[in-house]
């Protein structure tokens, strides 16, 4: 799952106000407009209450805000990646809210398949599931909760914003019998 997106911003969407090195910045991936784009918005935190996306948020988080450092590829932080967002969603300083922790927990069992992320048992209290990221081998901690169908389906809605609604396959339904032509016998089977 790739996507395509703006890189971070470097003032606020709501004031103009440029960001600082470590303000308290808010990112929103919305889904905007007829042609269902994904729109980054990045907002300080003091400015959220005036904040009023158009469109669907598809998932917010909170962190410091780190100016880009020379030299580092911008290409590269335009690809959103279920790696990078799983990673970016499960920093300590990203505030988690139940859409986060949703996508978090699905995102963990995905790359968890893909052998991404390896599985090292829950916390001591239990109340989290701890995995190792294979390159970097940091640990990250994902709150745990039942796989519920409710779950997969409030999953799908968000990730439905994010990378677009399933693709319904087209049927051709059969013709009704005794509409159309009748079929035609063939010279072999007609009684001599």
């Amino acid at each position: 799952m790739d996507l395509q997106l703006q890189p971070p911003a470097t003032q606020c969407a709501v004031s103009g106000e440029p960001f600082a090195a470590g303000a308290r910045v808010a990112s929103h991936l919305v889904r905007v407009g007829a042609a269902l784009e994904i729109v980054r918005y990045d907002v300080l935190e003091a400015h959220l209450e005036a904040f009023r996306p158009e469109g669907f948020v598809a998932c917010r988080w909170v962190q410091p805000y780190k100016p880009r450092r020379s030299g580092e590829n911008p290409d590269r932080a335009l690809k959103l990646t279920a790696e990078n967002l799983f990673v970016t969603l499960a920093d300590p300083t990203t505030e988690p809210t139940p859409e986060n922790t949703r996508l978090l927990q699905f995102l963990a069992l995905m790359l968890e398949r893909k052998k991404i992320l390896r599985p090292r048992g829950a916390s001591s209290d239990g109340l989290r599931q701890r995995y190792e990221h294979a390159k970097s081998k940091a640990m990250f901690e994902v709150p745990a909760g039942e796989l519920t169908p409710e779950f997969f389906v409030a999953v799908q809605e968000q990730l439905s914003v994010l990378v677009g609604a399933p693709k319904v396959k087209e049927t051709v339904a059969p013709a009704p019998a005794g509409e159309g032509s009748p079929p035609e016998e063939s010279p072999a089977a007609a009684p001599a």
